[in-house]
């Protein structure tokens, strides 16, 4: 006994939409022999005529009008089911490790994860923390996928054999609590800088550190020199001195911490750069644009 097919729904769906057995023959890459073969399985399967044969071309019957109305959601349904699967195939699966220097990973990498996690919640991310020089030695040495680090104004890298993309054009601020004379401003003169007391980085190669303002034009007094942003901030916070800070720090700031901008004729600049090894693949590739992003 012949029985309704997703084949012969199609084809009584096509042969309807173009009136004719010839037309939905061309349009699904049939004969029209075949066409037929299908349509009259079609009337055999449900007991009577579906079609109504005219000098030019068919006809639905009511009968025909009736399992059409059904055949049109199913094969819907059958579409939207056969791109979901498609899509899910689609999808990027694997498993990437992301290092950054501290300062991204508290200002740029955060987002770059969110969006990753919205587009493409298959790829798997972990994350290592340290320099700039650490991660480049970890991304030759295949322990990262994708290295994070900053360059220009002193950190420069040799990264001819290796891919690198410019994430982030930035330069640096001027951190104040919200006690400071500054923190009613937006910005200030580099000439105002003068005999302020500043809390600084411990410069190794753990990542990029910021001393005082560069062209400062005087002896500067530095109150305490330490490691991690969070301490630095905290003294900030509390009024013990100001800080220089990374652009990219601007939106990951603690309460009571404003970034103002300075006004300075000689102007450091520092990029962000997402490196890999030449192979690149194309979970890593969606990262740095998520990263860019």
């Amino acid at each position: 006994m012949a029985e309704l097919t997703l084949t012969g729904m199609r084809i009584v769906s096509e042969v309807a939409a173009r009136g004719s057995l010839t037309g939905a023959a061309h349009a699904l890459g049939y004969t029209q022999s075949a066409i037929s073969r299908q349509v009259a399985l079609m009337e055999e399967a449900t007991g009577a005529p579906l079609f109504e044969r005219l000098p030019r071309g068919v006809e639905p019957t009511a009968r025909g009008r009736a399992l059409l109305t059904h055949i049109r959601g199913i094969l819907d349904r059958v579409d939207a089911a056969t791109l979901a699967l498609t899509q899910l195939e689609d999808q990027l699966v694997d498993r990437l490790t992301l290092g950054a220097f501290p300062t991204a990973l508290a200002g740029l990498v955060p987002q770059a994860l969110a969006r990753m996690r919205e587009q493409h919640p298959a790829i798997t991310i972990r994350l290592r923390e340290g320099g700039s020089a650490a991660q480049l030695r970890r991304l030759r040495a295949g322990r990262v996928d994708v290295g994070v680090i900053a360059v220009g104004a002193g950190l420069d890298y040799a990264l001819e054999d290796l891919r690198a993309d410019v994430v982030v054009r930035g330069g640096a601020l001027l951190a104040v609590g919200e006690t400071h004379p500054f923190a009613g401003r937006t910005w200030v003169n580099v000439a105002d800088l003068r005999g302020q007391t500043w809390i600084v980085g411990v410069a190794d190669e753990s990542g990029p550190q910021f001393g005082p303002w560069p062209t400062l034009d005087e002896e500067p007094r530095i109150a305490h020199a330490l490691r991690d942003w969070p301490a630095r901030l905290g003294l900030v916070a509390a009024g013990v001195g100001v800080a220089v800070i990374p652009s990219l720090l601007e939106h990951a700031l603690p309460p009571g911490v404003r970034a103002i901008r300075v006004e300075d004729p000689r102007p450091f600049r520092r990029e962000v750069l997402a490196v890999t090894r030449p192979d690149r693949s194309a979970a890593a590739q969606a990262l740095i644009d998520a990263l860019r992003g």
